[in-house]
């Protein structure tokens, strides 16, 4: 499998990014299998979304990003899925979507088979050169993507009826034309600016230190000179690359698995039909419907009469907008991807036949089956990369679960090593010294080991002091990891005289960058008062269009600064190198401009007033179901956090 995914980096790519991973952007993960009873963390419409939904939609999620940086070749970033934020963000997904479904259930949104099988057949690079959708091609990449055919059909079922509700709003933002223009008006507008320069440097020279500035300033940031608390650890990890390696499949497990799944591995019936659609309601009339009938009797009859005349009359009266351009032809489809009453009639005629009225939600059919391929088995040969990668990954799941039994228990129940944990498992015990107990440090030491649920096991009380494994931890999903202190070293502030050097370069350039500021305040205000300027550098064009001085944080007080009345003037403190006044002398608005940009910012303009007009309906939509969210954001948790170390 991961050598097609190689080969087929484009059709991989194209799958996961136009038809995969936008639904997760838009409305997030929800697995297709209802978990048990758990703790809510939100509600929707009264009904609960447990933690074990959560944590569940949280590593689907996680190995999404996982295959796509794969398919992509690039560094998956696990430090993210980690983060409350990755976390807060797929709940707020998952709300999302029971919100959006909600919707889609009260104004009865659906969207036709037909429509979506058809757009699946219009990815491109899964139909073959018989214009044909490669069956096999397809369910290999959905594989790789941890999907089969039925839950790709369901999501995207869901999605292009999710569509329905927000695209009216996205493609009915527009930004009025007064606006674009003024904001165009100021991106294009330059400016002729000169510089003094006063430079904290210049200064230094004619600052005084004393013992007691020094002492002041040392007890004034004590935490800038201690030793945070820090260990040498031990660790071992558990995770599925590690237990992939001691799985072992023989050739009799791989043929008894292809056996008992041979129906899966091969290609199923297909048949090709033509249908004449005569639309009703669900909810119509007894009136409607006998009228919608009637008319597919009628041309029914005609049908009996002439059957060469199905696409002529499909073209002229079918109400199936998807295929009534095509004669009514919805080409090659499987057992089960039309809806039940359709798919039983397909399915139980002869190539040839015209079927009675059919009747579904969508109205009445009236269904032409105009070819049979009957199924194909595939034998082993062919598919064995493919068994064998799903007879793998199966084995090491239930390995895994196994081993990570087996790990948890022996970290506790022998509390004064990882040495046992280690060779009972063939993992490889690692040390790691001088970890850090702050995640941003710790993270530059060994991301792994920066999980705040890590740090907090290895330096609590029992580990520190009692020398014991901390618990298994999971980190992240399916990667469990235990830890012991070798040594463990107190935070410990650096005595003054070992950095009385660096405290005084720290005085003496915080006094000459006062000093700088001072002269340059009074200049400033000398200027602004009509003084003459002396010493300032030749003009320089500036705009937020061509930043001259990019990457120059002094840019934005300078455009932002009035100049109703030139020469202006404005000050910019550049801690710790100094101070500097512009002198703006003109203002100029090019004469030529560029369409093409222009054009491009009134577009990304109106994106985000379409993002903006849909967020606010999606709050809407929110208030409505009455939605509650019953655990902590970020911004919560850091805000009590920094509450207690305030305390």
């Amino acid at each position: 499998m991961l050598d097609f995914i190689r080969s087929h980096k484009r059709l991989t790519q194209i799958i996961l990014l136009v038809f995969i991973i936008p639904s997760f952007i838009f409305v997030g993960v929800e697995g297709y299998k209802r978990f048990g009873d758990g703790d809510a963390v939100a509600k929707v419409n009264g009904k609960a979304i447990t933690q074990q939904e959560w944590d569940n939609a949280q590593r689907e999620q996680a190995e999404r990003f996982r295959q796509r940086a794969a398919v992509q070749g690039q560094p998956f970033d696990s430090k993210w899925i980690e983060s409350s934020q990755f976390k807060w963000a797929v709940l707020q997904n998952l709300i999302n979507r029971r919100v959006l479904l909600a919707t889609l259930n009260k104004e009865h949104l659906t969207v036709p088979e037909q429509v979506v099988l058809q757009k699946i057949r219009e990815i491109p690079g899964l139909i073959g050169p018989d214009g044909k959708l490669n069956e096999a091609r397809y369910k290999e990449v959905l594989a790789a993507q941890g999907l089969n055919p039925d839950m790709h059909f369901a999501l995207m079922t869901q999605d292009m009826a999710m569509q329905q509700i927000a695209a009216p709003i996205e493609f009915s933002a527009f930004e009025p034309k007064a606006v674009v223009t003024r904001v165009w008006n100021l991106f294009e507008q330059e400016r002729d600016v000169q510089r003094l320069v006063f430079d904290a440097g210049a200064y230094r020279n004619k600052v005084s230190v004393t013992e007691d500035d020094l002492t002041a300033f040392y007890r004034a940031h004590e935490a800038q000179f201690t030793i945070p608390e820090h260990a040498d650890v031990e660790v071992v990890v558990l995770d599925m690359p590690t237990v992939e390696k001691n799985v072992k499949i023989s050739d009799a497990d791989l043929q008894s698995y292809y056996e008992q799944n041979r129906d899966r591995f091969s290609i199923p019936e297909e048949r090709r039909a033509q249908h004449i659609l005569i639309a009703v309601a669900k909810n119509a009339s007894d009136s409607e419907k006998a009228e919608a009938k009637k008319k597919a009797e009628e041309l029914l009859a005609q049908l009996k009469a002439d059957p060469s005349r199905f696409a002529e009359l499909a073209k002229a009266h079918s109400q199936d907008p998807g295929s009534a351009r095509n004669g009514g032809d919805l080409g090659f489809f499987t057992r089960g991807k039309m809806v039940k009453p359709f798919n039983d009639a397909v399915f139980g005629m002869k190539k040839g036949e015209i079927s009675d009225p059919v009747q579904t939600d969508f109205g009445y059919h009236l269904i032409a089956v105009t070819d049979i391929k009957p199924a194909v088995a595939k034998p082993l040969s062919q598919v064995k990369d493919s068994v064998l990668q799903e007879l793998k990954r199966q084995e090491t799941s239930k390995k895994f679960a196994e081993m990570s039994e087996t790990f948890s228990n022996m970290v506790y129940e022998k509390p004064d090593s990882l040495k046992p944990v280690a060779d009972a498992l063939k993992l490889t015990v690692h040390t790691f010294p001088n970890l850090a107990r702050d995640p941003a440090v710790a993270a530059r030491q060994n991301p792994l080991l920066a999980d705040p649920k890590i740090l907090q096991a290895i330096f609590s009380d029992d580990a520190v002091k009692g020398k014991h494994n901390t618990e298994a931890v999971e980190v992240s999903p399916q990667v469990l990891v235990a830890a012991r202190i070798a040594k463990h070293y107190p935070a410990e502030l650096t005595p003054f005289e070992k950095v009385k050097s660096v405290v005084k370069a720290q005085v003496t350039n915080e006094k000459a960058m006062a000093l700088a500021k001072a002269a340059g305040e009074a200049e400033l205000a000398r200027l602004k008062e009509g003084g003459a300027p002396s010493g300032f550098s030749p003009g320089l064009l500036v705009s937020r269009q061509k930043i001259t001085m990019a990457g120059r944080s002094d840019l934005a007080p300078v455009m932002k600064a009035d100049v109703s009345k030139l020469p202006a003037y404005v000050g910019v403190e550049m801690a710790p190198n100094g101070y500097i006044i512009y002198r703006i002398t003109r203002v100029v608005t090019p004469e030529k401009t560029d369409g093409k940009l222009r054009e491009a910012m009134s577009r990304q303009m109106t994106n985000v007033m379409a993002q903006q007009d849909l967020a606010a309906y999606m709050n809407y939509l929110k208030q409505e179901a009455k939605v509650e969210i019953l655990v902590k954001s970020p911004a919560e948790e850091k805000a009590e956090a920094g509450s207690g170390a305030a305390r």
